[in-house]
């Protein structure tokens, strides 16, 4: 077996890719490794602002490269928005350090509203900032309202008795990456001349305008997690990006983009933290033996490979989905949640079983786990949060299990292309009515894999649930009832793509199996847990406990899947 399934640095060489995103890739790459583990680590440890990271950016105008739309890109062959070669990257952003993703993760937040308005000006001063090797930051949230645009105290006044202003912006933000040194932050405010969602604006502020008061970061940590305040800061027409509804659509929107790199980081911090755990292991002796030969040991890192596998495999297909959006096919809509939710939910189960075997190891400062183990858990509850994302995805079951509807078939989308349509997406309205294709076909393509049967039959049970006992009026408002309902329907969209790459990747026959093993057993923990809702009817919980599902055990197939564990002992150690 090769090491093929898990980022290597010392072997990766995306051939896949152009020749100039591949150089980008692996200087990238040789620039963590040259300054070695020592210094990233320390540099975590004492909070650094990583400048030397930023003027390797500006150095190689990375982000101008991979974050500039082709009609912005001046000619330029190399500068695209291309989300299969930011997954790479945000992939290996994760592996070396949540500082360097978050950087980067901000910075296309912060695009968003600017790509997505008909502001020429400003989408021409945002491609010279990243030219420049700037980085942007996205003004949504709030110390009292959080994420919530529909409640927002950033107040613009009309200018009315100066010719060059349109408004002056006062108001505070909190939780704003790169606040510190955004030349370009995207705020979203309201008017206080307009009532309702027409007075919603988004317009462009810059961190070094007097007018624009940094108060500080409210992490201790290298990311840069700013408040900042407005007062009477002067909003120009030329700053100006969207008004009125389009400015609500571009905060969702933004997010639908920008937040799906949640998976990728975590995947490539839990890739660093497992080959430090099963290197520690494998080689630790304890009672006379490897710690690796006890049956508990073995199956936690069984469990927690074939869970990162399964991140690996639904975020690179979910990137195909991605790719191929049209204002006629948005299965994008359900895929973007499950990434932040699901895929993030799933790294901090997979750090969580590692921690449990390297134990006191996971708290030395000389190891990457310990960073892993204490940021893992901010992709989904600071980036994501879990109970919002899940809200959404069940906007989606009706059609997703019961009304499928005929696609053309997607393909694998790895070619040089500009993904244009994400800065056109349309309304954000009409999650409900979205079709899916049909997920049955995927499943009983793969019945002859012993759990994925055994899976199928759980989750034709969750679709008879919906046709036999739904949630009644009352249900639907509870949300402690329909968020294990949503975890239930979660893994039903986890598993279909989960197929559909291991088929395009050609992942082996006991992967998968092992990977449906865990499907199996997290379903039944949810049908456990809904049966003991105190709103749960009669119907449902007889529904529950008749969905509980045992996988099937197969001792050969644990042995071999352990094999491939059991190989990445060794396989990499980051240049000291």
């Amino acid at each position: 077996m090769t090491n093929s399934l898990l980022f290597d640095p010392t072997s990766y060489d995306p051939e896949h890719f152009d020749p100039e995103t591949r150089r980008l890739l692996r200087a990238l790459i040789e620039w963590f490794e040259s300054r070695g583990k020592k210094r990233l680590l320390e540099d975590d440890l004492e909070a650094v602002w990583p400048d030397d990271f930023l003027e390797f950016v500006k150095r190689e105008k990375l982000f101008a490269k991979f974050l500039t739309p082709a009609d912005l890109a001046g000619g330029d062959p190399d500068k695209r928005w291309d989300a299969a070669r930011n997954a790479a990257l945000s992939e290996i952003f994760g592996f070396y350090g949540l500082a360097y993703w978050y950087a980067w993760q901000v910075t296309i937040l912060g695009l968003g509203p600017i790509w997505m308005s008909g502001n020429r000006a400003a989408k021409e001063r945002a491609a010279t900032l990243l030219d420049d090797g700037g980085v942007l930051a996205f003004g949504l949230s709030e110390k009292e309202h959080g994420a919530d645009v529909y409640s927002t105290d950033m107040l613009l006044t009309p200018a009315d008795n100066d010719p060059d202003l349109a408004f002056t912006a006062s108001g505070d933000k909190y939780y704003i990456g790169n606040g510190n040194v955004a030349g370009m932050v995207s705020v979203f405010g309201r008017r206080t001349d307009v009532e309702g969602s027409d007075g919603y604006v988004f317009f462009v502020a810059d961190s070094r305008h007097p007018a624009y008061h940094l108060q500080g970061n409210v992490v201790h940590g290298q990311m840069y997690v700013s408040t900042f305040r407005l007062e009477d800061y002067p909003v120009r027409e030329e700053d100006i990006l969207h008004t009125g509804v389009a400015a609500f659509e571009a905060a969702l929107n933004t997010v639908n983009v920008g937040k799906f790199n949640l998976c990728t980081g975590s995947i490539g911090i839990s890739e660093h933290a497992f080959y430090e755990s099963i290197t520690h292991a494998h080689n630790r002796i304890l009672y006379g033996s490897p710690v690796t030969d006890f049956a508990h040991v073995r199956g936690n890192f069984v469990d927690a490979y074939s869970r990162l596998i399964a991140m690996k495999l639904f975020s690179a297909r979910s990137v195909d989905y991605f790719r191929s959006a049209s204002l006629d096919d948005r299965r994008y809509l359900l895929f973007n949640p499950m990434t932040k939710a699901k895929v993030t939910s799933e790294g901090e189960k997979v750090i969580a079983l590692l921690h449990d075997v390297i134990a006191a190891k996971g708290y030395e400062k000389n190891t990457y786990f310990r960073e892993a183990a204490q940021l893992i858990g901010t992709l989904p509850k600071l980036e994501g949060t879990v109970h919002v994302n899940v809200g959404l995805i069940l906007k989606f079951m009706p059609n997703y299990l019961l009304n499928p509807a005929e696609y053309p078939e997607i393909g694998t989308r790895l070619d040089a292309a500009d993904d244009a349509f994400f800065w056109a997406q349309g309304p954000t309205r009409g999650a409900g009515k979205i079709q899916f294709h049909d997920w049955t076909k995927t499943y009983e393509a793969h019945s002859d894999v012993p759990n994925v049967a055994r899976f199928h039959e759980q989750a034709t049970a969750l679709r008879e649930l919906l046709t036999t006992a739904p949630p009644d009026a009352a249900q639907q408002k509870d949300l402690d009832f329909l968020l294990d309902l949503g975890h239930l329907f979660s893994l039903v969209v986890y598993g279909h793509l989960i197929l559909e790459q291991a088929a395009i990747a050609g992942v082996d026959r006991d992967l998968i199996d092992q990977i449906f093993d865990f499907q199996i057993r997290d379903f039944s923990g949810y049908a456990v847990a809904l049966h003991g809702k105190s709103s749960a009817t009669e119907a449902q919980q007889k529904w529950a406990l008749g969905a509980i599902r045992r996988p099937v055990v197969d001792a050969e197939r644990f042995s071999r899947v352990w094999a491939q564990v059991e190989n990445y002992d060794g396989a990499y150690e980051m240049r000291p």
